[in-house]
């Protein structure tokens, strides 16, 4: 008898995936139409699962009974990807933790782990604002300690505000997209936000979600001077390549203009 379930990060339990007796199986859960064991051999009890998502990833467990004999196997699925914080066009600490889990996922992304966002850090996150992560405490990484930040005495890491109260509580998010199915390019023009959704739906593509434009910017090294329009009413930029008239600052990353008026006439736009 084999049985493989998920450990929800957010409340630490399982939900059961698919349970097999080697002559019949069910499957259980939104995984259930995605997931099957590989069979390559008679003892081959491996997981199998189709179109990767987002919310896929995290630690899975293996019981197999057979007979008197029971033992027990867990693993990680990583996805390679990238972090990046958020907020909302109404300023910063207004989430919280079920608001920014949602807002995450309306950006085609989802909160990041503990893990995910350590390695960020690890590869030059440095942010001086609090988010929420996917297991429900408050973080921030900081590379170059500083006084709005924690102070310079405070030694540079993943600073921890600990478990927070999912509702009363409020702070931004850090959010976790990866690799996409599909491509995200520029239309130049003087656009305002509803003039740029039509110029995207024009080419039969959406206007890009902030999700969508890092994953392209981190995996399809997409590199644009242009400030354009995202779905969530936000001005952004990709740069792979830093250089002194495209913002300035000697490390890649996706600029933001922040949130202008809609009606403004100013940007391109991203479409996906």
């Amino acid at each position: 008898r084999v049985k493989w379930s998920k450990v929800e990060p957010a409340n630490y339990r399982e939900s059961i995936i698919i349970i097999t007796n080697g002559l019949y199986h069910k499957n259980y859960g939104p995984l259930s139409p995605r997931v099957r064991l590989r069979h390559s051999h008679r003892y081959d009890a491996s997981l199998t699962i189709t179109d990767v998502a987002l919310e896929d990833e995290g630690r899975y467990r293996c019981q197999l009974v057979n007979g008197l004999d029971d033992e027990s196997v867990s693993l990680t699925l990583h996805l390679e990807g990238v972090v990046f914080p958020y907020q909302p066009s109404n300023g910063r600490y207004k989430f919280n933790y079920h608001e920014a889990k949602r807002a995450c996922e309306q950006q085609d992304s989802r909160l990041a782990t503990y893990q995910q966002l350590y390695k960020a850090w690890t590869e030059g996150l440095d942010w001086c604002n609090a988010g929420w992560i996917l297991d429900g405490t408050v973080h921030y990484p900081i590379i170059n300690s500083r006084e709005p930040c924690g102070g310079r005495l405070l030694l540079p890491g993943v600073r921890t505000y600990g478990a927070k109260d999912k509702q009363k509580d409020r702070f931004d998010a850090f959010c976790f997209t990866s690799a996409l199915q599909g491509q995200v390019y520029f239309i130049r023009g003087h656009l305002n936000f509803k003039e740029a959704g039509q110029a995207c739906r024009n080419h039969g593509a959406a206007i890009a979600k902030v999700g969508q434009l890092y994953s392209a910017w981190k995996f399809s090294q997409l590199d644009r001077c242009d400030g354009g329009w995202l779905a969530d009413g936000s001005v952004r930029y990709p740069i792979t390549t830093p250089r002194e008239r495209c913002g300035g600052l000697p490390d890649p990353g996706v600029r933001s203009f922040g949130f202008p008026s809609k009606e403004m006439r100013t940007y391109g736009t991203y479409c996906f």
